[in-house]
């Protein structure tokens, strides 16, 4: 990984700024969607799963909760085969589950752009993550590899698409990648 200004401290700063602006800008969308989980069936809104981080370090990641209770930790390509609540159903269906993750980014864990965080299980893809630099990177709400998703992408594509992102941390990158994934939010939801 070539190391720029804009790696080493503008893209922390910019991290910050998105992250303060989308949580005041969607403050009522996080506490409207919280209070129907909470209805919905009595339980916490908020889902956490432990992920690995920059340098594999584990921490944290909150999502909006679109499961039943006591559900297990799985990788999001298993989430044809599980059940999903009905609020669920309808904040994955508009990408709102995966709001929360705006703290992860404030608290350091996580930036706006970058490998999506893996789970401690996915030992392949951090392998090849370690190969490439790219785990040297805090993990992103979105990516390159997000936003060259197709179904069942394979986990050495993803790997690839890290690679390529971590080759080259810029600011025109990043906006980029954030302007592609707003594109890929306005279309059809997906079907679970």
């Amino acid at each position: 990984m070539r190391d720029s200004i804009y790696s080493k401290a503008g893209k922390r700063a910019f991290d910050m700024a998105a992250a303060t602006a989308a949580i005041i800008g969607l403050a009522p969308v996080l506490v409207a969607t919280a209070v129907a989980i909470a209805i919905g069936d009595g339980g916490s809104p908020l889902y956490r799963q432990v992920r690995s981080g920059k340098d594999e370090v584990e921490f944290t990641l909150y999502k909006f909760r679109s499961m039943p209770l006591g559900t297990d930790s799985r990788a999001s390509v298993h989430a044809r085969t599980m059940r999903i609540t009905p609020v669920g159903r309808v904040i994955r269906r508009v990408n709102i589950d995966e709001l929360p993750q705006l703290v992860n980014v404030l608290l350091g864990d996580m930036s706006i752009v970058g490998p999506r965080p893996a789970l401690p299980s996915q030992v392949e893809l951090l392998g090849m993550r370690r190969s490439s630099g790219a785990v040297a990177l805090r993990p992103g709400l979105t990516g390159l590899a997000q936003i060259n998703a197709y179904e069942n992408m394979p986990e050495r594509v993803k790997a690839h698409y890290d690679s390529v992102y971590a080759a080259s941390v810029t600011l025109p990158k990043d906006l980029r990648i954030i302007a592609s994934t707003l594109r890929y939010l306005l279309k059809p939801p997906p079907t679970y």
